[in-house]
């Protein structure tokens, strides 16, 4: 095991914790590698009981895979990061089967990355300090790490409203959207995940879980639901407009702000989602998508705006959805040239 990842057995209790808190736990392809080490070894071992996921620090689980290494292996050909991908897609779907309970503590920053190692799991806990996102589109990239499913299954639209714009959801709004399981304090955790050794994990959390905060989006459906609706990114637009609502107007200006292709790719990948029949069917969907989206000069661009130069001012290319046609969003689900990911 690297040192970015503490792996111990404590008891019938596997422990993994994610252990880079000044980059926010972020993912290197050594973290994902350890962590599938771990629950390979765990897998068939009669004495480990449940595995608990937790992230060192105190702002929390995994704020995504490490992006300035994917801009920087992208300028290069993006071979590293199609590595990293392949084996965290994996990762994701491993878990999504886990064979033992797989305890995922999704307190503080849980993004990108942090969500395929949590919300595939069989018991995922919010607390007051959550906050859950799928912010690809922000940095010329699409949802991935099976979020595409699971922004597929949220209610309504609600999924298409937080993939394409990028919200964050609160503690309530990730239970309503199917990201997570339970609420608890998060003063009550340490209590939680020291009793985990010995009842059955669902009577644990029962202990401890308390009824779920108010979901802020709930209040949103009506609207979200009428505009998020329309068959392209240029109606869903229109209708926002239209509605006369405010959060819906600021919804506009955030989706002003995105990369015109990968709105247009991001929707098609969510409407392609609803119809598969497996985790692993959108995994190797977005396989597709995201090694074309690495040789995409917006992946590029939208990192160097938010994480390289932070002037939060992106050149996308093109700059407008008037320009994305059917033709280059198609081409976003080719097979890549150096072979599709298989699942399974």
């Amino acid at each position: 095991m690297g040192d970015e990842v503490r792996v111990r057995r404590d008891g019938g209790v596997g422990r993994i914790v994610l252990d880079r808190p000044r980059a926010l736990n972020s993912l290197t392809h050594g973290m994902i590698l350890d962590v599938r080490a771990a629950l390979d070894a765990w897998a068939g071992d009669d004495a480990v009981r449940v595995v608990v996921l937790t992230g060192a620090g105190e702002r929390g689980l995994c704020a995504g895979g490490d992006i300035r290494a994917f801009h920087d292996d992208a300028k290069t050909g993006g071979a590293g990061t199609r590595a990293f991908l392949r084996d965290e897609y994996r990762l994701n779907e491993l878990i999504s089967r886990y064979p033992k309970p797989y305890v995922a503590v999704m307190d503080g920053i849980t993004m990108g990355g942090g969500v395929g190692v949590s919300a595939h799991g069989s018991v995922r806990i919010v607390t007051e300090r959550s906050v859950v996102a799928l912010p690809e589109t922000r940095i010329g990239l699409v949802p991935d790490v099976g979020g595409s499913r699971l922004l597929s299954r949220a209610p309504g639209e609600l999924g298409t409203h937080l993939g394409l714009t990028a919200s964050s959801m609160t503690p309530g709004d990730a239970l309503l959207c199917g990201f997570a399981d339970h609420f608890v304090p998060s003063a009550r955790l340490p209590e939680l995940l020291a009793d985990l050794d010995g009842p059955p994990v669902a009577e644990v959390v029962a202990r401890y879980a308390e009824p779920a905060p108010a979901a802020p989006l709930a209040e949103q459906r009506e609207w979200i639901d009428a505009c998020y609706a329309a068959d392209s990114v240029e109606e869903i637009v229109a209708r926002l407009r239209a509605s006369g609502v405010p959060e819906a107007k600021q919804a506009t200006e955030e989706l002003a702000e995105r990369s015109p292709t990968m709105l247009k790719v991001t929707l098609s990948a969510l409407r392609r989602a609803r119809a598969h029949g497996s985790l692993a069917q959108s995994l190797e969907q977005e396989y597709r998508v995201s090694c074309a989206a690495l040789a995409h000069h917006d992946l590029v661009e939208g990192i160097r705006a938010q994480v390289v130069d932070k002037d939060r001012d992106p050149r996308w290319s093109p700059a407008t959805l008037a320009e994305v046609d059917e033709r280059t969003v198609a081409a976003f689900f080719e097979p890549p040239a150096d072979g599709d990911l298989r699942i399974g």
